[in-house]
């Protein structure tokens, strides 16, 4: 498999759990942000196709890398390059995430917490420090946006934990915290979660809710009023999200917001960024 097609799922921003360049974000930008996240949804089919060889897909990812670099044979990788350059903005974002996908192909378990938020400083925070690049806010805010965003991630990991042991043989849920629960990985390939996996679940999602302590103040802190509302948008979907794992069963019900749900939830976290700005 050399052609990049050939790895694509069909899947697009708006299928994602948490928006996308969405209205709220500036029109002169959308465009910018949504070349990075093809960029990222490519690398992601990449390393997700359930038939390419390990090989192949590295192969894949080194195409995407040497075109993110100028030197072409990627769409995505190029199209990414040349709104760096447009904008002046490193492209260490786009190489950290290539990293990610690469341990995606490689790695199949995680050992510990650390273990995971050292995947996710990969996988997740690149995200948010290149919105926050692209929107010129300052770097003092990366702590808060890498919180915001491995929280989203362990938050996705979490949701899809069932699936990505089936279909990928990929366990993110941290081997230390099945065992200390008395769960094994035995119990993911269940339809539906024995009490020793739920109470793993509920100590991973309470790991979660600090992070999200972590980033309250990120939306408030963000000069760009309207990227402002998006974050404030995504930290109540965050924090929604991580209350429904406490008490629902990912194997067996639905956790994921139905897309009234996701709206309602995201017009009260923009509102009260909005409100907070009268004080």
């Amino acid at each position: 498999m050399t052609d990049a097609a050939a790895f694509a799922s069909g899947k697009g921003h708006r299928d994602e759990n948490f928006p996308v360049a969405s209205w709220l974000v500036r029109r002169e930008l959308r465009a910018s942000i949504l070349a990075f996240y093809r960029f990222a949804r490519a690398a992601d089919d990449v390393a997700d196709h359930p038939d390419a060889a390990p090989n192949q897909k590295l192969d894949q990812l080194a195409r995407m890398e040497a075109a993110l670099l100028g030197n072409g044979g990627n769409t995505e990788g190029t199209a990414l390059r040349a709104v760096l350059d447009e904008h002046g903005l490193t492209d260490q974002h786009a190489l950290d995430l290539l990293e990610a996908f690469r341990r995606d192909v490689t790695k199949k378990r995680y050992a510990d917490w650390a273990d995971l938020m050292d995947y996710c400083r990969y996988s997740a925070a690149p995200v948010g420090r290149f919105v926050l690049d692209l929107h010129g806010e300052a770097k003092t805010l990366w702590s808060a946006n890498d919180a915001l965003c491995t929280a989203l991630q362990v938050i996705n990991h979490l949701q899809d934990c069932g699936k990505d042991h089936r279909a990928l043989d990929r366990v993110y849920v941290p081997l230390d915290a099945l065992a200390a629960q008395g769960a094994t990985i035995d119990d993911l390939a269940a339809t539906r979660a024995s009490p020793a996996l739920l109470r793993t679940i509920e100590g991973l999602a309470g790991r979660t809710a600090d992070l999200l302590e972590q980033s309250r103040g990120f939306a408030p802190a963000i000069a760009d009023r309207r990227l402002a509302l998006e974050v404030g948008a995504i930290q109540a979907l965050a924090e929604d999200l991580t209350a429904r794992l406490t008490r629902r069963d990912p194997l067996s019900q639905r956790v994921h917001h139905r897309p009234m749900e996701a709206a309602g939830v995201s017009l009260r976290g923009a509102f009260k960024v909005a409100i907070g700005w009268l004080g």
